[in-house]
């Protein structure tokens, strides 16, 4: 919209450039008598004449770009995020991607907006090196069958590819390795391609699955996180603790019990974030060698925690997250700030004075 402002207000002032020379070119021509004089008076006259009006049409195009320019900048502050399904980065870390109700909503540079493509309801959301995957639900009107069961997008959302069970199955529970992109999925009930109910992983975007023992877990999980290179290791969050896997999912390990455990994200370093709750919410990060880990600081969140949290895959000091009442915050500083950049799903710019509030 900036550009096209630009473009139009050129052209604006080439073709008021151009009147003005025009004009004085016809006031020079004094001698009336000579024929000579007479015709080229008059066809600089027709001229003039096209010049007005094309100054006065270029002007209104002016006025009316401004006018959408404004309203354009006035719709991405009324951005909201109604019932946000996950949280992830752009490949270059320029851009946080969230997938609302009602389609993606970007954050970048200090403003929201609403990225191109249909605004499908997407569920089980994974960015990943080169896009992300999801399941979920098309929008209205998409030709796209319901639910879409697996599906990637390298640009964004502009496009989307299906891979497997579309119109089949709708995985909530999903998660995908950063750069192995090895897909595991809970699968809620048989499909064509998965017999049974349970943990599946697919190493060929969805083509074939080979279902997990998934031995040590008994309690239904709430959260799953996969190692960005390594596609045997996953995390696995339940409503108690979080365990570990190295064997595709076949026997898991707890390595955390304290509360329920609401977000898990693999850092590229392989590190794990465990958002969860107990008695208050929290973030910790986990050496998942040493199984140490350490507490990181948040905002305070009254009856809420962590439900979506990732790190920019460009600046490991940048953080995001979003919570269960649709709150974003947003750490440069490796947790030390927050600025909260949603407030219950009310998107917040950075131009807007409570855009600028650290918690």
């Amino acid at each position: 919209m900036g550009l096209t402002l630009v473009g139009t207000a050129l052209i604006t002032l080439i073709i008021f450039v151009w009147f003005i020379v025009t004009r004085r070119q016809i006031e020079s021509l004094k001698n009336v008598k000579k024929q000579e004089e007479r015709e080229k008076r008059l066809k600089l006259s027709r001229t003039l004449g096209y010049l007005k009006w094309g100054l006065i049409a270029s002007f209104l195009v002016v006025v009316a770009t401004g006018a959408l320019a404004i309203l354009g900048n006035t719709k991405d502050q009324d951005i909201y995020l109604e019932h946000t399904h996950g949280l992830g980065y752009s490949p270059d870390g320029k851009r946080i991607l969230i997938p609302a109700h009602a389609g993606l909503r970007v954050y970048e540079d200090g403003r929201w907006k609403t990225p191109e493509g249909e605004k499908h309801d997407y569920m089980g959301f994974s960015s990943v090196n080169d896009g992300f995957y999801s399941s979920g639900h098309p929008a209205q009107g998409s030709k796209l069958n319901n639910p879409f069961g697996i599906v990637k997008s390298t640009d964004e959302g502009k496009t989307i590819k299906s891979l497997a069970l579309d119109g089949e199955t709708d995985f909530h529970n999903m998660a995908v390795g950063y750069t192995s992109h090895v897909i595991y999925a809970i699968n809620p009930e048989p499909n064509s391609k998965m017999s049974s109910a349970g943990l599946y992983f697919s190493k060929d975007d969805g083509s074939s699955w080979t279902k997990s023992d998934m031995n040590g877990i008994t309690e239904e999980p709430t959260a799953m996180a996969v190692h960005p290179t390594e596609p045997s290791i996953l995390a696995i969050g339940t409503p108690t603790a979080v365990y570990l896997s190295n064997d595709y999912g076949n026997v898991f390990e707890k390595v955390t019990s304290a509360g329920q455990a609401t977000a898990l994200f693999f850092t590229n370093k392989g590190e794990l974030f465990i958002g969860g709750y107990q008695n208050n919410a929290y973030l910790r990060k986990m050496d998942v060698t040493s199984k140490k880990s350490e507490e990181l600081k948040i905002p305070e969140l009254e009856k809420d925690a962590v439900a979506f949290i990732s790190q920019n895959p460009t600046d490991e000091k940048e953080l995001a997250f979003v919570t269960f009442k649709n709150d974003v915050y947003l750490s440069t500083d490796e947790s030390s700030n927050w600025t909260k950049i949603a407030d219950e799903g009310k998107a917040i710019s950075k131009d807007n004075k409570n855009g600028n509030e650290k918690e």
